[in-house]
């Protein structure tokens, strides 16, 4: 860690002198909430309230102004209003401060004044290097020295519980909804920090500032957006060599990026599948449940520990109907719980374990007993055909909790992951799970999303080697020019040839039939102005389509350049695909593979990755996206060549490490995917390239 990035953590975290500027004398108002906050929970640094129309403030002395104060504090928290803030920020930055954090809303979200505001607040950070947390911050909280430095009304509930869990939140409210919550499970916090507006420190920056603390072993994140995605995947990359797991609940992406777009990518994208792959590739855990939250950090541990690369689950249960739940869910997301093996169940057989086996071990009330469930666990965490194992139990956990979870205890330091779901509301077995560090789930939902999400995790992609150009406004290429793009990157397309639109015909390098098409960066979009003829079968057939397309275009398209006519033999492959490079704003460059032609945006049959993809991961890609099952061998038809088609999706994605080209999207939309063995042909490519 950076020196500045330490001291980053330590003021925020640690700070040994905090003043309050704009403290109210009233506790039970949000400006008065800090300084009681603080005095209930024991912090024993300097507190120094600041109140200019007050010398006492709860019965505290107070300090008219930040100047006026015997030492510079480390940490001011500002609780006045928001047309005092810049002024603050100002006088600590002038004065030493070395962190600030800003209550106040009325910002870039309230208008063109407010925005002029939050740029005032990046000049003094840039200018002096004052850090600022905030605005619409609701404060801090280190459980482990009484820093309860927050506004938040949830904290008046005494007794924040310490643990080894680090939440950063764009959301000021959710930081105490998720210590109540947390509580009620037994899970303890290292840190809390409400982000809000990220006007300077974002996610990624506080984050990354605190992987050295060693009272952190994983992180949770709740997070609106991907602002800042690059101080995010920073975080996220350090984080997972570290091996400290990251939880990520992410609410819905804006479809704005989408609407802005030229290419279908952006269309297909520009959505919350782009931050579903922005989380996956960079190791972190993304839950779609709150409480998956607390559950699932014990299970994303033991996994990364066991170095699980498979996803082969074995369910045993001491009830059929609670097993037949998780199943059901974790089928719901794409996990399959595997069947038991001839050879396991033969195991079970000679170790006289009864009940029934098959998708399921059911051990029914005998599992109850010690013994009987202590062999089972034993027989199937050693069975090569599981990488992790499910126990589901029954109303025992909550009648007899010690004895139920006893034999569970005995794995603690399995091979493998073991995970519990008790079907019954049974807290003290779940207590007694959770102290152990053995992942537990009171319901099936949460089990299987916390499976679900912890497999969905990726290895880190090769796009933490990607370099994003600051490109700017981008214009289209040409079909023609596009081509030459394509060139440079080996991406495979069909032969072209070009000819002046006056002309009345021309001579053909390639046979009929043939597709004719206007060729010109000013219309990106041809078949919108009629500027496509299909199946032309003969020179005369070709003169009248160079005719046609100057009419449509006179008519469509009156003040558009275009001199150019692009033609092509007319083709037809086993299947055809999108393959579409774009750099998101948020999170990069990235690569999609969808069914492709007229059902691109009809079908949404897509699969989206960070860019660059190695072959490897680009033959994921393709296994994600349903529609080229059609062309994998079914009922004797012949296989498409997806080999060469897993090597164009790795080509295109090379544009991340291309920034010379400046390329903000390129999409080939179709590409024909032929029999395997003879590749596969882009017929159609757009790019919008810098100017």
């Amino acid at each position: 860690m950076s020196i500045v990035e330490h001291s980053i953590s330590h003021a925020l975290l640690y700070p040994q002198s905090i003043a309050l500027l704009g403290v109210s004398d009233d506790p039970g108002k949000t400006g008065g909430r800090p300084l009681q906050f603080l005095r209930n929970s024991g912090y024993a640094g300097k507190i120094y309230p600041i109140n200019p129309n007050r010398s006492q403030v709860q019965g505290e002395k107070a300090w008219p102004s930040l100047s006026a104060l015997p030492e510079v504090p480390e940490h001011v928290f500002i609780l006045s209003p928001t047309d005092t803030v810049v002024p603050a920020v100002k006088e600590s930055a002038q004065l030493g401060v070395k962190l600030v954090t800003i209550l106040a809303a009325g910002f870039s979200e309230s208008g063109e004044e407010g925005v002029q505001r939050e740029k005032e607040l990046r000049d003094i950070a840039a200018s002096t290097g004052i850090r600022i947390l905030g605005p619409s911050s609701l404060g801090v909280v280190n459980p482990s020295n009484g820093l309860v430095l927050t506004a938040n009304a949830a904290f008046a509930e005494p007794g924040v519980p310490k643990g080894k869990l680090f939440v950063a939140s764009h959301s000021g409210s959710m930081i105490g909804a998720l210590v109540s919550r947390g509580k009620a499970r037994g899970v303890g916090f290292a840190g809390l920090v409400s982000v809000g507006s990220e006007v300077d420190l974002c996610v990624g920056d506080i984050c990354l500032s605190t992987l050295d603390d060693p009272a952190i072993e994983g992180y949770v994140l709740f997070l609106e957006s991907l602002r800042h995605g690059d101080k995010l995947k920073a975080f996220a990359l350090e984080a997972a060599r570290r091996g400290k797991p990251v939880i990520a609940y992410k609410l819905g992406r804006s479809s704005a990026a989408a609407e802005m777009a030229a290419t279908h990518t952006g269309a297909l994208a520009g959505e919350d599948d782009i931050a579903d792959a922005f989380l996956k590739d960079l190791g972190m855990v993304r839950v779609e449940m709150l409480e998956t939250l607390f559950e699932v950090l014990p299970l994303a541990q033991g996994v990364a520990k066991s170095g699980l690369r498979q996803k082969n689950i074995g369910v045993v249960a001491t009830t059929g109907g609670g097993a037949a739940m998780v199943v059901d869910q974790l089928s719901m997301r794409g996990v399959t719980v595997q069947s038991l093996s001839d050879e396991t169940q033969r195991k079970l057989k000679e170790a006289q374990i009864p009940g029934t086996a098959g998708r399921i071990l059911d051990l029914t009330l005998a599992g109850t007993k010690y013994e009987v469930m202590k062999k089972a666990l034993q027989i199937m965490l050693e069975a090569p055909e599981f990488d992790m194992v499910v126990a589901v139990v029954g109303s025992s956990a909550r009648l007899h909790p010690e004895l139920a979870v006893r034999p569970i205890m005995e794995f603690i330091n399995a091979d493998k992951p073991l995970a519990v779901m008790l079907v019954p509301d049974a807290p003290e077995a779940l207590s007694t799970l959770t102290q152990a560090g053995i992942p537990c789930f009171r319901t099936p939902e949460t089990c299987a999303d916390a499976i679900a999400a912890v497999l969905a995790r990726r290895e880190l992609s090769e796009s933490a080697n990607a370099i994003v150009p600051d490109i700017g406004d981008a214009h289209a290429l040409s079909e023609a020019q596009a081509y030459e793009v394509l060139d440079k990157l080996q991406v495979p397309h069909a032969d072209y040839a070009t000819f002046p639109l006056s002309a009345d015909g021309a001579t053909l390098p390639f046979d009929y039939p043939v597709v004719a098409k206007i060729c010109s960066a000013h219309i990106p979009h041809k078949t919108e102005v009629g500027g496509v003829v299909l199946g032309i079968q003969d020179p005369a057939q070709l003169s009248q389509a160079f005719a046609t397309l100057r009419s449509n275009l006179r008519q469509k398209a009156p003040n558009a350049m275009c001199g150019q006519v692009l033609i092509q033999p007319m083709l037809k492959g086993m299947t055809e695909v999108l393959v579409g490079y774009r750099i998101d704003p948020d999170a990069g460059p990235i690569i999609m593979l969808a069914a492709g032609g007229i059902w691109a945006e009809v079908m949404r049959d897509r699969s989206i990755r960070l860019a660059p993809v190695s072959v490897d991961t680009a033959r994921e890609m393709i296994a994600d996206v349903k529609m080229l099952k059609t062309v994998t061998g079914l009922r004797g038809k012949p296989n498409g060549d997806l080999e060469a088609l897993a090597q164009a999706i790795s080509n295109l994605s090379m544009l991340a490490l291309k920034p010379e080209l400046k390329v903000r999207e390129a999409e080939v939309n179709p590409m024909l995917v032929l029999v395997e063995g003879h590749g596969v042909l882009a017929v159609d490519a757009l790019v919008m390239q810098a100017r």
